[in-house]
This record gives C-alpha cells, structure tokens and sequence, in this order.
C-alpha cells in the first residue's frame, strides 16, 4: 500500500509520530528549542546541555540561539550538516523527512525552530509536523 506524501504515519511496518517532549526544568515553551531538541538527541539534562552550550556561546562571544554556537557544539558531537532533497526545496516538511529517514538522531531546523527526530519520530512541545525543513544535522555512526 502506497502512502502520499505529509499524510502518512505508517512506513513499512514502522509507525512515526509527533512525541511530545519538553526537558526544560520549568516547562517553558520559548527561546529554548534547540537546547531541548539536542537534550533529547543526546540523552542529557537541560541544565548540563545548557552549560556546554554556553561554553561555546563564550568561546564565539554569541548567543545560544545563535546557528553558528550550536552547530558547533554538533559538529564537536559528531553530527553533519545538510540539506534537504532539491526537489522540495520549499516543501519538505518535518513529516516528510521523518518518512524519509526512519532511521537515525537528526536536529531540524525550521523557520525559527529547532526539532529533534529520532527514528522518524518528532520530539517537541508541540506538533512541529508542517515545518519546512530548511536544513538538517545528522548524527554520524561510528
């Protein structure tokens, strides 16, 4: 059975879905995705994912927001930058690239947010599923 693009949550046997997660300590939902999306894709608090952010944060003299910090601190962690397929430049949303990638530790990043997708499941605060992926960090095996 043949399953349409952004409609599917069923791929070969392998469910993929929106998980709602928040690992900030407080329960806020703002300014902080992408320390809670690399807490979930490696496995540490906020508060630790926090500090070694802000390590790079001191050693760049920028934010934590800031791409270049936490694509950094990836590239230091053994993630690898890249885009999304050319022939969605503009429509390849997070739902797509799970079905894509049912497999694997990705961040995504999207318009002003950062989502963790771990063996095509979407790990945030709240169903990110129709954001556009303008470009993704892929953890590379050893």
């Amino acid at each position: 059975m043949e399953i349409e693009r952004g409609s599917r949550s069923w791929c070969g046997g392998i469910t993929m879905a929106y998980v709602y997660y928040n690992a900030n300590p407080k329960h806020r939902q703002i300014e902080d995705c992408t320390i809670r999306a690399i807490c979930k894709l490696q496995g540490t608090g906020w508060r630790q994912t926090f500090m070694e952010i802000s390590l790079e944060c001191i050693e760049k003299c920028q934010m934590p927001e800031s791409d270049a910090v936490w694509g950094d601190y990836l590239y230091k962690q053994g993630y690898s930058c890249h885009m999304p397929p050319h022939q969605y430049p503009y429509s390849y949303t997070v739902k797509d690239f799970c079905y894509d990638h049912p497999y694997g530790k990705y961040l995504l990043k999207t318009n002003g947010h950062v989502i963790a997708v771990i063996d095509g499941d979407y790990y945030d605060w709240f169903d990110s599923g129709d954001g556009i992926v303008l470009y993704y960090w892929k953890k590379e095996e050893n």
